[in-house]
């Protein structure tokens, strides 16, 4: 019968959330105000999020030195923008004059590829492989050229939506500023909204949460940049163009687990093959030897086992991420699950605890009085 209860409370609470949802499609005027605002602070609220985990331990740093925490914000701050000047004026024209050659000697580029899978087409060990009729290199060439065409689009429109949205951006550093300063204080104004008896409970969570967030972010920017290094010395030495390039994108694209470091291959081999074979091969030797060493020897020293998430598991979240909410939601749907995962597990240790039965008070008599009574007369 209680089990019963508990499956007709369950089903109540659902056809409930249901019945809200239902209502809230039918004056969705209301909500599109506040969707409108969400999906304009989203992307600087994105970047004061993780460059507060970033920058929060060397804040904390500087104000066990004494040092006010606002001067120590404003002090990275300058820091900052003086590896942002040096970025600039050093790193950034190479970068630009690299993208701006790939995307010029296109056309060019995917000629050369295109001999390339003919020679490869007309080998003997090719033949030897597929019959002479069929030619799968053709609709790779086709796919090639359209997948080039769109990220050229995806590129242009990205670079397009940071300057229409120029002012968005400038407001992570104000939105990031505050939270360097008032973040140890957020959690515990959470928690106090807590009834009284469940803040102990609130505060574990509070604090796994922010120490899930914070391995997270921090490690996977450790990882990836560990990556890059070894992936950029590799190429110089195989003699990769567009080097420097190719391993930006392999960082970035990176921070999208499994699926990322498949992505970002498939330029590499392709640069690489219309270089000659053997470089396209040599690259792939680098990007996998990369990432032989970051996920066995650099991830497990960093993560170790605080991110306890199966690959499968990631795999399917980084989907799903992406069917929902495009590139936002393939960024934030780890973290969300994090999130998710901490909140469910400590409600349901909770829920276990107070089902258990209560223990009896011992009613066997207390060895002292046994003794007492047991002496001598």
């Amino acid at each position: 019968m209680a089990r019963l209860n508990l499956f007709i409370r369950i089903c109540l609470a659902i056809l409930l959330v249901l019945g809200i949802i239902f209502l809230g499609s039918k004056v969705n005027f209301i909500f599109t105000p506040i969707l409108s605002l969400f999906s304009i602070i989203i992307i600087p609220l994105m970047l004061a999020g993780f460059f507060y985990y970033l920058l929060r331990p060397l804040i904390n740093w500087l104000e066990r030195k004494k040092l006010n925490r606002t001067l120590a914000i404003l002090l990275v701050y300058l820091v900052i923008l003086v590896l942002l000047t040096g970025f600039i004026a050093g790193i950034w024209p190479s970068l630009r004059t690299q993208l701006v050659n790939l995307v010029n000697n296109a056309p060019s580029l995917f000629a050369a590829l295109n001999d390339e899978l003919v020679k490869l087409a007309d080998s003997p060990w090719f033949s030897s492989l597929f019959p002479a009729e069929s030619n799968p290199f053709a609709k790779i060439t086709e796919y090639l050229n359209k997948g080039f065409s769109l990220l050229i689009n995806y590129v242009t429109g990205l670079f397009s939506f940071v300057s229409d949205f120029a002012i968005i951006l400038f407001t992570f550093p104000i939105m990031l500023y505050y939270m360097l300063k008032e973040g140890g204080k957020f959690g515990r104004r959470i928690v106090s909204l807590f009834p009284s008896r469940y803040r102990q409970e609130g505060n574990t969570i509070v604090a796994e949460i922010d120490d899930a967030l914070s391995n997270f972010i921090v490690g996977r920017v450790i990882v990836n940049l560990a990556l890059g290094v070894l992936m950029y010395v590799g190429f110089l030495i195989i003699g990769l163009p567009y080097a420097l390039l190719l391993t930006v994108i392999a960082v970035i694209m990176n921070f999208i687990p499994f699926i990322g470091a498949i992505l970002s291959s498939v330029p590499i081999f392709i640069i690489g093959l219309i270089e000659s074979p053997s470089t396209a091969v040599w690259s792939i030797i680098v990007v996998l030897a990369a990432q032989q060493i970051q996920d066995n020897l650099i991830a497990p020293y960093i993560f170790g086992k605080k991110l306890d998430i199966h690959p499968l598991t990631t795999i399917i979240l980084v989907l799903l991420g992406g069917d929902l909410w495009g590139i936002i939601g393939i960024l934030l749907i780890i973290p969300v699950y994090l999130i998710l995962k901490i909140i469910v597990s400590k409600f349901y240790d909770t829920y276990l605890k107070s089902k258990q039965p209560k223990e009896e008070p011992s009613l066997e008599a207390n060895p002292a009085e046994e003794n007492k009574e047991d002496g001598p007369e």
